[in-house]
């Protein structure tokens, strides 16, 4: 799937999920602040699985970290949609997002600093602007994604509490999507489950579980196909929606203050 659509469907499953607005489920309700911050960073987690292909976009988004942050996860993974698109992947950037939300420094004048929290969301925000096309060169790329984090922790900072959520939608979120391509992915690596010979000549089976160990709902078929288009559209929509709705009632809040 694209980058952008990957964001977009990131986006969408926070707008779902914490948005009390119509056509939402109201699962995790955050302040209309919360659901606008969310949905970016969210978009930017759904992006994460991406950081094992060091020649992807994502690697490029906030270099020289992210290209660094590339090569290391590509090593550890095992190559591009093995480990950080499988069921382990999602846990342990689950866990990563809850162990860094856990730093904080005492700062004078500004207290207690949650700094763990703060260099995660500067990354999803990078991979967030990169995918939605938004960033530019690596200085504005930098600046736009420090900027968006700080306003992020400054008038919303309860982000700390919902961060390992949002990055678990993201990377789920992005996971499905794949796994709706041809290629599919290695959902239960490090474990490589080859198919039964009894299996290999069941009409189809190659294209749902593949002699790598993948596995594949190929319903939109290749990345930017038509299909995919078909998919994301409505799902964008219903992103911007949210995210819309969301802004619209801070305002109302912020004018009825």
């Amino acid at each position: 799937m694209m980058g952008g659509h990957h964001a977009a469907s990131g986006a969408a499953a926070w707008v779902a999920v914490a948005s009390t607005a119509p056509f939402a489920l109201g699962w995790y309700p955050v302040d209309p602040l919360g659901i606008v911050s969310g949905a970016l960073l969210t978009a930017g987690a759904a992006l994460l699985p991406d950081i094992d292909h060091r020649s992807g976009t994502i690697a490029h988004a906030l270099p020289p970290v992210t290209t660094v942050l590339a090569r290391l996860v590509e090593h550890f993974s095992g190559g591009h949609r093995r480990g950080t698109h499988s069921v382990l992947g999602v846990l342990a950037f689950t866990a990563l997002a809850a162990a860094l939300g856990r730093i904080t420094a005492d700062v004078p004048v500004l207290g207690s600093v949650a700094v763990g929290a703060g260099i995660l969301s500067v990354l999803l925000m990078g991979f967030a602007l990169k995918a939605l096309k938004i960033a530019g060169g690596p200085v504005r790329s930098w600046v736009l994604a420090l900027s968006l984090s700080l306003f992020v922790a400054v008038y919303a900072p309860e982000n700390n509490v919902w961060l390992p959520l949002a990055v678990g939608l993201g990377v789920a979120a992005h996971i499905v999507g794949d796994l709706l391509t041809h290629q599919g992915v290695m959902l239960l690596w490090p474990f490589r489950i080859k198919r039964p010979r009894a299996l290999q000549r069941v009409p189809g089976i190659n294209r749902i579980w593949r002699s790598s160990g993948c596995v594949s709902l190929p319903l939109i078929g290749r990345a930017g196909s038509w299909r995919e288009w078909m998919l994301m559209v409505p799902v964008t929509l219903y992103a911007v929606y949210g995210t819309v709705h969301a802004l619209l009632g801070g305002v109302r809040i912020w004018l009825a203050a």
